[in-house]
């Protein structure tokens, strides 16, 4: 009806916690209670993922190992096991659908859900969290941490503040308490140059933000302050929005410490576009165009797409074209990284237009590739399958 107000959302993020290293303790009892930490181990490895034992050494994602090595030198240090780790997410991820189609994947281990049209048959948000932390448990023997929220960036830092393994709930009469007393670099967008340039303005909590005025913070920032006082206040109004229904498909990551290294982005850009084009199948659609996002430390970002030469969900055929992108878009002045990137735009379902006979028999070989990976993954969930790629590059972080 005209002038309603929208339906009232009740958003979920749903974060596992630690994940790579919590699979490595799962699945080693030893290692419980032990500092693990998951990442290459060559002369470039980075870490991947540490225990929550490791961190009060200080160490954290994106770390060179040989700084957590100095750091923790009694940790136990291991190699990635990618393809576990992506089973385990499509775990998780079959156990968020059995609640609500409304999933919308971030990564292997974090995605939001919106549950409202589910409550009349699972209770109340805060009950369907408790539930969904339950069977993950129950079924993976891991924890998750969730946040339940009006909106997914209350949401998303609700889960933040209750890890590891806690269930905050922050409701509509509690946005403003639990917001207060955060730090303004809690807010999506502000970099580090931005908290600083807040910082002298006395601006130190997302509280004081809130109650700064408007054209202030757009005389400083322009349109990104409006964004800012937006979400100080409380205020997202972004829908989640699942694989089949969006006009994009993209999976990123943020780096804990900003990376120099092109090679070590390199692999990273690997694993999210191997990823990428799971989702893609998955999800029965194809994509024209692939998308790289960069953002460098002082928090400008970079986007750089490409079309394909035919639509394509193939592994082989993205990595091709992120790689490519990543070559030609990744200049001297953007490095280092905090943010990397890679998306597929311009969605169909269609299956691809018939080519040549040499063009067909490849493209044909390659998606039976894929499938085969894809049931291997499905069925027997470790590393029983990898593809040549990853295994060069665990290969090399061994020597």
């Amino acid at each position: 009806m005209p002038g309603s107000s929208p339906a009232p959302r009740s958003i979920l993020h749903v974060d596992m916690d630690a994940f790579y290293a919590s699979v490595e303790q799962r699945d080693r009892p030893e290692l419980r209670g032990r500092p693990v930490i998951v990442g290459g181990l060559g002369g470039r490895g980075v870490v991947c993922a540490a225990s929550y034992e490791a961190r009060p050494f200080g160490v954290h994602s994106a770390m060179p190992t040989a700084t957590a090595k100095r750091l923790c030198p009694h940790a136990i240090f291991l190699p990635v096991r990618m393809k576990l780790y992506a089973e385990i997410g499509r775990q998780v991820r079959d156990i968020l659908l059995s609640f609500t189609p409304l999933v919308e994947p971030l990564s292997l281990d974090e995605a939001f859900l919106d549950v409202a049209g589910c409550e009349p048959l699972f209770g109340p948000a805060p009950a369907i969290a408790a539930q969904i932390k339950t069977r993950v448990k129950s079924e993976t023997g891991l924890t998750a941490s969730v946040g339940v929220a009006p909106n997914k960036f209350l949401a998303k830092l609700a889960s933040d503040h209750g890890k590891p393994n806690g269930l905050v709930v922050v409701g509509h009469d509690r946005i403003s308490e639990f917001l207060a007393p955060l730090p303004v670099g809690r807010i999506w967008g502000v970099g580090k140059k931005a908290e600083q340039r807040l910082q002298a303005l006395g601006i130190e909590t997302i509280g004081q933000l809130a109650r700064l005025a408007e054209q202030d913070l757009v005389g400083q920032f322009g349109e990104l302050g409006q964004h800012f006082r937006q979400l100080a206040n409380g205020n997202d109004n972004r829908e989640v929005v699942r694989d089949r229904e969006a006009k994009s498909i993209s999976t990123e990551t943020t780096f804990a410490k900003d990376i120099s290294d092109r090679q070590l982005l390199r692999d990273w850009l690997l694993d999210l576009t191997d990823q990428l084009a799971a989702r893609l199948r998955h999800a029965g659609l194809r994509a024209r165009t692939i998308e790289l996002k960069i953002r460098s430390s002082d928090f400008k970002t970079r986007h750089r797409a490409q079309a394909l030469p035919e639509a394509s969900n193939a592994t082989d055929a993205i990595w091709q074209t992120a790689q490519l992108i990543f070559e030609q878009g990744l200049t001297r002045e953007m490095l280092p990284l905090r943010l990397l990137g890679v998306g597929a735009t311009r969605l169909t379902g269609e299956a691809p237009a018939q080519r040549s006979l040499f063009d067909t028999d490849e493209r044909d070989r390659q998606h039976s590739l894929d499938r085969t990976v894809d049931a291997i993954r499905k069925q027997f969930g470790s590393s029983a399958v990898q593809r040549g790629a990853l295994v060069d590059r665990i290969e090399k972080d061994k020597l």
